[in-house]
């Protein structure tokens, strides 16, 4: 493999965060950017059940439009409103800014790879496990 086949990428999880003043969170989904491949991708998780189990104290179907909307924004869904009709990079970056909100994102985190879209899977595989 050579150094022309790796492709760098930034991700974030995001994560439900039922009691924001105490900031213990669970996560639900993971938003991947590879600028230079043109890839923006959100999984996140919107079984309502699941997200009931998650944050019992939370309203579930706000909480699931909440996560489907940003999946539409990351997606340049129209119907999402003015902000999905943004680059990706700035899509990435408005779903992963700081707030103080019941849906965060961690930090950003970077890494390397040859297909994004799989790399985006094994992450929410690995951090959500839904």
């Amino acid at each position: 493999m050579s150094a022309n086949d790796w492709i760098s990428y930034d991700f974030a999880v995001l994560r439900v965060v039922p009691h924001v003043h105490l900031g213990a969170f669970t996560p639900v989904g993971v938003v991947l950017h590879a600028r230079t491949a043109g890839f923006l991708g959100l999984r996140v998780l919107t079984d309502r059940d699941a997200l009931r189990t998650i944050a019992p104290n939370v309203d579930a179907e706000l909480l699931e439009r909440y996560l489907r909307s940003c999946k539409a924004i990351a997606e340049g869904d129209p119907g999402a409103g003015p902000l999905a009709l943004a680059p990706s990079s700035e899509r990435f970056h408005w779903l992963t800014a700081p707030r103080s909100d019941v849906i965060q994102s961690s930090p950003i985190h970077s890494g390397l790879t040859t297909d994004p879209e799989r790399e985006l899977g094994e992450l929410y595989g690995k951090y959500v496990g839904r």
